[in-house]
């Protein structure tokens, strides 16, 4: 399996900062509390000192949505809906250590993190305008939907969409639930500063992968002139 943006993305964006993150041994039962706090506090007191709305990384995507013809305070990067849900809450609902994790850096970062389930990719993933063949579950299920031609989403090699709207809604096909033990990480940034940021994040989800799962992670930044992760190659070797 690999793991790439398509062409297209990279030419219409080549602000994109994207990291990823593969590993396996992942399991439920650990305690990754401690981690989620330094985050939380740290998107408390950013928004504290207003709405997100006026982080850079948080305008950057809306900038990207608006280029794409999305209004951009209608469909929200998932990085501003966890922020507005923690600003209104002040929690977030617990998933699975990892997608928790991975909550808690989309919080203290303000930039979008996809955690998914190898096991229920198809073939390769490229980010990539849908041709609306594609089907997309959303993570509450019921009926299948399908993106509207051009939308960039998460598209795996079957034709099943496992994001809409780029960075807007992921896909419950894909969810990391009890039983995954594989996942991809992707963590997407447009913002100045990215380029120092999302390694950060790589270096923190591996650091707590070691340290909470007791397992190594292969991770990589990808550029428009080296774009493809081969997930597969990791798993083999």
């Amino acid at each position: 399996m690999n793991f790439r943006h398509a062409p297209q993305v990279w030419s219409a964006f080549p602000e994109l900062v994207c990291g990823v993150l593969h590993a396996t041994g992942v399991t439920p039962a650990v305690d990754v509390g401690p981690l989620l706090a330094r985050h939380a506090d740290a998107a408390g007191a950013r928004l504290a000192a207003g709405p997100e709305g006026g982080f850079p990384e948080i305008q950057a995507w809306r900038r990207a949505f608006a280029r794409m013809g999305l209004p951009p305070t209608r469909y929200r990067c998932a990085a501003e809906s966890l922020l507005r849900r923690f600003r209104r809450d002040g929690a977030l609902p617990g998933l699975h250590p990892l997608v928790d994790l991975g909550n808690a850096l989309s919080l203290g970062y303000a930039v979008p993190v996809a955690v998914l389930d190898v096991e229920r990719i198809a073939g390769d993933l490229a980010v990539r305008p849908a041709t609306g063949e594609e089907t997309y579950l959303a993570l509450g299920g019921g009926d299948d939907e399908r993106p509207e031609p051009g939308e960039v989403i998460f598209a795996d090699s079957a034709g099943r969409a496992h994001s809409r709207r780029w960075t807007h809604r992921q896909s419950g096909w894909s969810a990391v639930r009890d039983d995954t033990a594989e996942v991809l990480v992707v963590v997407e940034a447009l913002h100045d500063g990215a380029a120092e940021a999302v390694p950060r994040m790589l270096a923190e989800l591996s650091s707590a992968l070691a340290d909470v799962w007791r397992t190594s992670a292969r991770t990589a930044v990808l550029t428009a002139d080296a774009p493809v992760f081969p997930v597969a190659w990791a798993a083999a070797g």
